[in-house]
């Protein structure tokens, strides 16, 4: 790992692998908080660094102090999956693996919520971390490919690790954002060919509102030519959210059909199934959009988003059972979804169930004063007196 003030998150981290890896090994880039103690304290080996704005080169100076036989990368805001384990340690006896692909979940990610990353591999001398932002060791590994050609990737179904740095108040970090637009747009401007930076660049375009730029961008990685699908799908995804913040509709369904079609791990095409069903939605095609969501929790039956989404279209398709069923499941797997709450007490009282759609109700205006969505509260008990029904009055 490579950390700097990360004392709020690190501990979580460090529990989460302590019983299983033989050694811990950190490099701090300047921390002045307690990163160094609480690290210490789980028994890591401490080595520090000047930060000089190249993640590869941090990365790579924490490889040389590494001992044992494969390595596996973690940041401070990530935890290893428990329940993964037994699959890894099963996978690193395969002789024949140098690199074993990762299965992370993006918590709190407004888009896809899974990708994949290249964080555990062998410690072989030569594999090292490139680009300056998004270090990565996929180069490295591509060309010891070709000279070694006895070796192979593998991967591991289920999640492994979980990530919680995409969830707004992080994602909303304007300087951020702007740091790494500036490294990125300087690292394409020596490497004007490389589609993995188009995709990640033009991601990051989209994310500051600079759409045309974004399209532009990702468009010039399509037309690149990359045989790499993970990288292609994530063009043309992102290619859809671009159109689709222009209005562009029928060019975002397009671009995500595109993405879908591509020979990848079904659980990384859950974003753009999700996202295509919204726009049929919203263009009125409620089978296909209901085919895109049933698409999403066949890919993954613990998808809340699509089992949400599913109630939202049968509700608009009149099948208000179905609707109920999928809401209440939405709830099961995550008790804190206010707005499932909401739809749940509309589809409750529309087939005459009062008093069970009352409790929806209040349950849901409860959630939303919890997390502070003080508008949404009083919108939804205004809407409720206006139409004569009675609900718990303001704590």
């Amino acid at each position: 790992m490579i950390v700097k003030d990360e004392e709020s998150n690190l501990s979580k981290c460090l529990s989460s692998v302590k019983t299983f890896v033989n050694e811990i090994i950190i490099l701090d880039t300047g921390s002045t908080d307690k990163t160094v103690t609480i690290a210490q304290g789980h028994g890591a080996k401490v080595y520090h660094f000047e930060w000089c704005n190249d993640f590869s080169a941090a990365r790579n100076e924490a490889l040389k102090y590494v001992t044992g036989d494969w390595v596996l990368v973690l940041d401070a805001d990530e935890t290893l999956a428990p329940e993964i384990i037994p699959n890894i340690k099963q996978a690193i006896q395969r002789e024949e693996y140098l690199l074993i692909n990762l299965v992370r979940h993006e918590i709190g990610a407004a888009q896809s919520p899974y990708s994949m990353v290249s964080r555990l591999f062998r410690n072989h001398p030569d594999v090292r971390f490139s680009r300056p932002y998004h270090a990565l060791i996929d180069d490295r590994v591509s060309e010891i490919l070709q000279r070694e050609p006895h070796w192979q990737i593998g991967y591991i179904e289920g999640i492994a690790i979980l990530h919680s740095g995409y969830q707004q108040s992080e994602i909303t970090q304007k300087n951020k954002l702007v740091k790494a637009q500036a490294a990125m747009e300087e690292f394409l401007a020596g490497n004007p060919d490389d589609t993995y930076v188009c995709s990640k660049l033009g991601a990051l375009y989209i994310d500051l509102g600079q759409i045309p730029q974004a399209i532009d961008l990702l468009s010039k990685g399509i037309a690149l030519g990359d045989e790499n699908y993970d990288i292609l799908y994530e063009l043309y995804y992102h290619l859809g959210i671009a159109y689709s913040r222009l209005k562009d509709h029928q060019q975002a369904i397009a671009n995500y059909q595109d993405a879908i079609k591509l020979p990848i791990y079904p659980i990384l095409k859950l974003g753009a199934y999700n996202n295509l069903g919204n726009l049929l939605k919203d263009k009125g095609d409620l089978n296909g959009a209901k085919n895109a969501y049933e698409t999403t929790l066949k890919i993954d039956p613990s998808f809340v988003t699509g089992y949400y989404n599913l109630g939202m279209t049968f509700k608009a398709m009149g099948l208000f059972k179905e609707a109920i069923a999928s809401y209440v499941k939405a709830i099961d797997l995550n008790p804190n979804y206010a707005q499932a709450y909401q739809n749940l007490g509309v589809v409750l009282l529309k087939t005459g169930y009062l008093d069970d759609s009352l409790t929806a109700f209040n349950e849901a205006i409860d959630l939303h004063e919890k997390q502070n969505n003080l508008f949404a509260a009083e919108q939804l008990r205004k809407g409720l007196k206006d139409m004569g029904l009675g609900v718990r009055s303001k704590k």
